[in-house]
């Protein structure tokens, strides 16, 4: 096997699990890299707080340090808590010829509120470790403490850029998740150039536990692997993200993300497959899916975990379709990204209701209205009409507008059970069953395929 690139983390240890060494060792692991590790102190610590410190002395961290340094190649490293100034200065005063890149997480209060800066290392931190980072990435409050600065505005946010950077940074992330925005931008600054944004979708959790630990380890494990810093922090950045979409609650107090996610995803993938092949095999074989079907093609959507893409997204390379003898045929086979409408559609629904996994588009003619009408499933129009210039019908950026608006702008969204598309110039309207899984969705096209059995109407 070839070798993994080494990543050192230099932090504390939570006994809680989610922030601190144990957060950096489960990232650098999840995203490729060996762990090595360098304990600064032992904290008492769950969900809710921090209940105790106890640092062992700055000659064994310093020992702990070089020990590794002697024997291991290092790619990367990290720091997070380093407690007082003097552990500081033994770890500076080993890292000054370090050979590698170092990220600088500059920790200085848990996210339960403990404190894990005692005061006299501030300028410790700032004198010694702040000149070693290849990149610092304190988050706004750390900025204010580091600065001396209120940050209220954008202007507020590079001002403290350029002062972090003439303490010694090669480069600063200040960090937006404390800001009251829609999107976390995460700006990056270096010395003689314009600050650059890095943006992600604000997750709606209080699983926030390690979160500055997370991104700084994975952007560590990045270099190690040699990403360009804007690479590194942007993978960083996804797969905090994911965590945090994934996030689990362990106790009373807010949990850490989930730093398993991505193996999540990727174990749910053959089942996911599976799923839609089982699919397809009963609907091909049921008798009256014609009339449930649109005239031209359909298909499913079913997603993975987490699914934030198409390529999370599976159906049939084909899909379904309606033979000139009435005969309905799966074409093609299981394949993620090959739904492109479907799964837009899916997507979107899922931003305003993660449950939902399945999507299923089915005609949207009078007689399939009138089975969902006698079902009492409620259907939410996306408004064609009303779409805006930039939106088309193809590549699924009507249903990716469509889906999101309408259930956003619907008094119970949680009730919705289909999407429905009015159709428009070329566009045949159609309606999409919505589903938390797949034997959810299974059943629901049973109902409605016997609703019509019963009640066939008019197409």
């Amino acid at each position: 096997m070839d070798r993994l690139p080494c990543v050192l983390t230099i932090a504390g240890s939570d006994s809680g699990g989610g922030a601190g060494i144990q957060a950096d060792l489960k990232t650098i692991t999840m995203l490729g890299g060996y762990g090595a590790s360098v304990i600064t102190a032992l904290t008492a610590q769950n969900t809710a707080a921090v209940t105790g410190i106890h640092a062992p002395s700055a000659k064994f961290v310093a020992l702990q340090l070089k020990t590794v340094l002697d024997d291991i190649k290092v790619d990367a490293a990290k720091t997070g808590m380093l407690f007082s100034a003097p552990i500081i200065e033994a770890v500076a005063a080993l890292l000054r010829k370090k050979t590698f890149p170092l990220v600088v997480d500059p920790v200085c209060v848990a996210t339960s509120g403990g404190k894990l800066l005692q005061d006299d290392a501030v300028e410790a931190m700032v004198d010694r470790m702040f000149p070693l980072a290849d990149l610092l990435t304190p988050n706004l409050p750390e900025a204010e403490l580091f600065t001396g600065m209120k940050i209220e505005s954008r202007e507020d946010v590079f001002l403290a850029g350029k002062l972090l950077l003439k303490m010694g940074p090669k480069a600063v992330l200040i960090k937006g998740g404390h800001a009251d925005s829609l999107a976390v931008t995460d700006w990056y600054m270096t010395p003689g150039t314009d600050p650059i944004p890095f943006m992600q979708r604000r997750v709606d959790t209080d699983c926030t536990h390690g979160t500055g630990c997370t991104l700084s380890s994975a952007i560590a494990t990045g270099l190690a692997k040699g990403l360009d810093m804007g690479v590194a922090i942007l993978r960083g950045q996804e797969y905090l993200n994911l965590a945090l979409r994934a996030g689990c609650r362990l106790g009373q107090g807010g949990g850490p993300p989930n730093h398993l996610a991505p193996w999540i995803k990727e174990r749910a993938r053959a089942d996911v497959l599976a799923s839609v092949d089982d699919l397809g095999r009963r609907l091909a074989a049921r008798p009256g899916l014609k009339a449930m079907l649109p005239s031209g093609r359909a298909n499913v959507a079913v997603a993975v975990p987490f699914a934030d893409s198409l390529s999370d997204v599976a159906g049939f390379s084909g899909g379904f379709i309606t033979t000139v003898r009435g005969r309905v045929d799966v074409v093609g086979y299981p394949e993620f990204g090959a739904s492109v409408r479907a799964a837009s559609l899916l997507l979107a629904a899922r931003r305003v209701r993660p449950e939902v996994h399945c999507a299923m588009t089915l005609s949207g003619g009078g007689a399939l209205l009138d089975a969902l009408k006698a079902l009492d499933m409620e259907i939410a129009w996306m408004d064609w009409e009303g779409r805006p210039e930039y939106v088309t019908g193809g590549n699924g950026s009507f249903e990716e507008w469509g889906g999101l608006e309408t259930l956003k702008a619907h008094a119970g969204p949680e009730k919705v059970r289909a999407l429905g598309d009015p159709g428009g110039l070329g566009r045949e309207p159609a309606v999409h069953v919505l589903a938390s899984d797949m034997p959810e969705l299974i059943a629901v096209l049973r109902e409605i395929a016997d609703e019509l059995a019963e009640n066939p109407g008019e197409v």
